[in-house]
């Protein structure tokens, strides 16, 4: 797949499209993957909820009388959460976790393999690669979770995708959304609103990240219709909430924490100098104000699915 890990990861969070997985590889030997792939994770058990709701949706999508999907493909994998999750979902599919970096694709196996659950990992790029997946035969069920607008061509990739189904076989696509939530409008500190000015900064520079893709073509976001364009049917989308109310549990503090210091870091030069200064306070560990400590703390997200069928029994 083919974005960096480390500039993509941070994109579009705050305006709904999300990050979800890595699927390029960054240049340099000295990246961190251990602290990527930990992160991913984090995100990918946050969001769990929405992903179990949408694999109950699926479920009903993809049986055709008393067969269920054979072959499974998670395209943008990342380390594998919502892949083994489809695996215990449809436990005699054949499922694939596919991604562009080895080092996830080994946390998707262990991952599996901790959980009991049967999963074949395939490294490929997105959309490039994506060819080499049409053998040994079309998926019945494709997932990608946040991976088409980090592509140029995202008319295209839908295509792409399109193609690899099988006839009936269904295209799940997770696209948009509405932003994260996670503390008071007011935090008792510094100016109200946080959120809001960290989701308009991050609104700029996704568009920035859109315009320097290579390829990258204008398009009316509108999934259903590019799903439908792509040549799918019965195409329609449904909006799943993530809520982890407060007092918030270890993993979801821990993912919030890390999306709060992303934006420190991604931001930086959107910001004013007080709302730099409430993140610094909100990420200082040792502040009773600050986000490992704070009773108040939420997580409270949407995401859509978008959900299309190839013609054909």
């Amino acid at each position: 797949m083919n974005r960096d890990h480390k500039h993509g990861h941070d994109q579009g969070h705050s305006q709904g499209g999300g990050h979800g997985h890595s699927h390029g590889h960054p240049h340099d030997d000295d990246f961190d993957w251990d602290a990527m792939a930990d992160l991913l994770v984090l995100e990918g058990e946050a969001h769990g909820p929405y992903v179990q709701q949408a694999i109950a949706e699926l479920q009903r999508l993809t049986v055709r009388g008393d067969r269920g999907p054979g072959r499974i493909l998670d395209i943008g994998s990342g380390p594998g959460v919502a892949a083994c999750r489809l695996a215990a979902a449809f436990p005699a599919a054949e499922v694939t976790a596919v991604d562009g970096s080895e080092q996830l694709l080994a946390r998707a196996e262990q991952r599996a393999a901790r959980l009991g659950v049967k999963l074949r990992t395939r490294r490929a790029e997105f959309p490039a690669g994506l060819a080499d997946l049409a053998e040994p035969g079309a998926a019945d069920l494709i997932w990608s979770g946040q991976v088409v607008h980090h592509v140029g061509d995202q008319q295209g990739a839908l295509e792409a995708l399109a193609g690899l189904l099988a006839p009936g076989g269904v295209l799940a696509v997770v696209e948009g959304g509405l932003p994260t939530r996670g503390l008071p409008r007011d935090l008792g500190f510094g100016r109200p609103d946080l959120f809001a000015r960290l989701d308009a900064a991050m609104v700029e520079r996704f568009a920035r990240m859109r315009a320097e893709l290579p390829g990258s073509v204008a398009v009316v976001e509108d999934w259903p219709g590019m799903l439908r364009a792509a040549g799918l049917t019965e195409v329609r989308s449904r909006t799943f909430l993530v809520e982890h109310p407060a007092p918030l549990a270890e993993g979801p503090r821990q993912w919030l924490r890390g999306n709060l210091e992303r934006s420190r870091q991604t931001l930086g030069d959107q910001l004013d100098a007080e709302d730099l200064a409430t993140l610094d306070r909100l990420l200082d560990p040792a502040d009773p104000a600050g986000i490992d400590q704070r009773a108040d703390a939420y997580l409270l997200l949407a995401k859509t699915v978008h959900f299309g069928r190839r013609t054909g029994a």
